[in-house]
């Protein structure tokens, strides 16, 4: 197993106290698949390091290019990108099974993996237990299920905050013991809930794929970035899922388990709120959700239908499909209000390029009054989207490869947005593959 102490993190990124850089900050706007695999993948050749700070291997960025797709459950999207240090933080947590399945992927496709990622020892680790506790507590929820991914996230989290989790640094030091003590207690809770698993496959895969994992060099990854930022480092963060499934801020209790927001980044990595720079804010063309939980633009027409089957909108990780429908200029604002967002990233435009019509959001009515800023609550029946119709631009935009090729009424569309949102839209995706990317 590779650790690092100070003198070794020094080694990687000495100190350099007269140079102060900040981090950038990119993370999903609505309620996550917003595409934000490709647009890190499209970034990372400008930043020296790029770090995950939050979420599971529930969260899939999905990468397209040379002809080959990639799905990254765990490790950071910059992972392709050949001088680029790739770090998980400790706000994620991660499997050891399904790391080392995506990680060995990598490996057979060429890329250096063990060179270039680095893994805090302060991330939490998801037990197979976990799993077993995931889907006892979503059986007993009947039918107010939340539609977790069954990944034994959220009660990895739970262990978190309730002082019973098991770390990465934990692999250093009698983790025998303490593994067994947490498997143990959560073999009692399944029990209670009239469970009774044999788990000696599950832990005999898990046990194996933390050997896998001591391969990786841990590190204290508070001190890593930090010293990476007095070094004149460019550091980029990656959040998972979106603003809208953050565990304070989202439609709770539909929402994941972890802040996905830009100070999540601030406790996910170690990194102090000065230290933020631009936040990237990404969003779509329309909306999308997966699993249960409100969603005041949802389409059940063909309209719906026709942008889920254009859009591929097919989770990347579970394969679940995703409800779809217009955009909603209500949470967007919120989403951007609550990171500071500097600049916009638009994905998907291509999607739309058949409707004759486009709708946006405005406005929620709620027991008949127009309410313009996000509410405590969506889920009143009464809830009822205000929406501004547009002229559609009817052409196919996959085929732009600059701003000025795209049509007159996708370019009001943009400058629509921009009005509403009070952010530039600095980036649009016209297209699944890297190349099919405009920078305005």
């Amino acid at each position: 197993m590779h650790t690092s102490n100070d003198n070794t993190i020094e080694y990687i990124f000495p100190r350099n106290k007269s140079v102060s850089m900040k981090v950038d900050v990119l993370l999903g706007l609505q309620w996550g698949d917003e595409g934000k695999g490709k647009v890190v993948d499209v970034l990372t050749p400008a930043y020296d390091v790029v770090a995950r700070f939050q979420g599971g291997p529930n969260a899939g960025h999905t990468l397209e290019f040379d002809g080959h797709k990639y799905v990254l459950r765990s490790i950071p999207s910059g992972i392709f990108q050949e001088n680029t240090v790739n770090l998980i933080g400790n706000g994620v947590v991660l499997d050891p099974v399904l790391f080392m399945e995506e990680a060995q992927a990598l490996e057979a496709s060429g890329v250096d993996i063990k060179h270039k990622l680095k893994i805090a020892k302060k991330a939490h680790l998801i037990l197979p237990t976990h799993r077993l506790l995931d889907a006892a507590n979503e059986k007993a929820k009947g039918g107010s299920k939340i539609g977790t991914t069954g990944k034994g996230i959220g009660p990895t989290y739970t262990d978190k905050v309730s002082r019973n989790g098991l770390r990465i640094g934990d692999l250093e030091s009698n983790f025998e013991a303490k593994y067994e003590k947490a498997r143990n207690r959560h073999l009692d809770m399944l029990r209670s809930m009239g469970e009774n698993p044999d788990i000696t496959e599950l832990e005999a895969k898990w046990l194996k794929a933390i050997d896998y994992l001591k391969e990786f060099e841990l590190v204290d990854c508070e001190h890593a970035i930090n010293h990476a930022l007095d070094n004149g480092k460019k550091v980029l963060c990656e959040g998972a899922q979106g603003t809208m499934l953050d565990v304070d801020f989202g439609s709770y209790p539909f929402v994941t388990s972890s802040n996905t927001i830009t100070a999540g980044a601030c406790t996910g990595l170690g990194i102090a709120p000065r230290r933020i720079g631009d936040v990237y804010g990404i969003f779509k063309a329309y909306c999308t959700r997966v699993g249960a939980g409100p969603f005041p633009t949802e389409l059940f027409d063909e309209t719906g239908k026709k942008i889920r089957d254009i859009g591929h909108e097919y989770g990347a990780v579970t394969g679940r499909e995703r409800r779809c429908g217009w955009i909603d200029l209500v949470a967007l604002k919120y989403a951007i209000m609550l990171n500071g967002v500097t600049k916009l990233i638009m994905m998907k435009s291509d999607v739309l390029d058949g409707f004759d019509e486009i709708k946006a959001c405005v406005a929620y009515k709620i027991n008949g009054e127009e309410v313009r800023e996000f509410p405590f609550s969506i889920e009143e029946e009464s809830l009822e989207p205000v929406y501004v119709t547009l002229p559609g631009w009817k052409e196919d935009l996959s085929k732009a490869s600059t701003y000025d090729e795209l049509p007159k009424t996708f370019k009001d569309y943009i400058a629509f947005l921009e009005k509403e949102l009070q952010t530039p839209i600095v980036i649009l995706s016209v297209g699944p593959d890297r190349t099919q990317t405009i920078v305005r």
